[in-house]
């Protein structure tokens, strides 16, 4: 009898304690524990492997502007980039001109419209960006939408163009 109430006390604890819980974004991967672990044995792991070892640990998130983008209404696409370092160690990424992002839009057959870097002039100064585990680099950004027409699919695509591993794409639709 003293068990099942002591069972029934920890599994309330743990119910508890998962539903206060403030629900993370999407874009942040959480470690998973040894409780995560049994129950989802075959789950991946939250950052992708990247055959560039000095890559391991980090992990890019894209998010665009509210969908369907109303063409009538914007002439600026917002692009949001996140680039999270979940692993146990810093990542340093090296970069020979002040260009750190390349984003694109393409049309469904993969043809590029649009490059943001197009209009923007990059210095040839070397830099380095040195990535702390736990800590993420935001880049908010917005391309023209110029080149889309209206009720048909686009993908944005978000690189770094010293680390082609460092690569995202997402497809949106245009209205009106």
């Amino acid at each position: 009898m003293s068990r099942s109430i002591a069972l029934a006390l920890l599994l309330l604890a743990l119910a508890g304690r998962l539903a206060a819980q403030e629900e993370m974004p999407q874009s942040t991967p959480q470690k998973r524990g040894w409780f995560s672990r049994m129950l989802h044995p075959f789950q991946s792991s939250p950052a992708p492997n990247y055959k560039d070892a000095r890559l391991r640990g980090l992990v890019l998130d894209l998010k665009l502007s509210a969908q369907p983008v109303k063409l009538s209404e914007v002439r600026q696409l917002e692009v949001k980039i996140t680039l999270a370092n979940v692993a146990k160690r810093a990542v340093s990424l090296d970069f020979p001109t002040d260009q750190r992002i390349e984003i694109q839009l393409k049309n469904s057959s993969d043809a590029v419209l649009t490059t943001w870097s197009e209009n923007r002039a990059f210095e040839a100064k070397a830099g380095s960006v040195l990535i702390n585990p736990g800590e993420r680099i935001f880049y908010p950004e917005t391309i023209a939408t110029r080149e889309l027409t209206p009720n048909k699919v686009f993908i944005v695509e978000v690189f770094f163009p010293q680390y082609p591993e460092l690569r995202l794409r997402q497809k949106f639709l245009t209205a009106p």
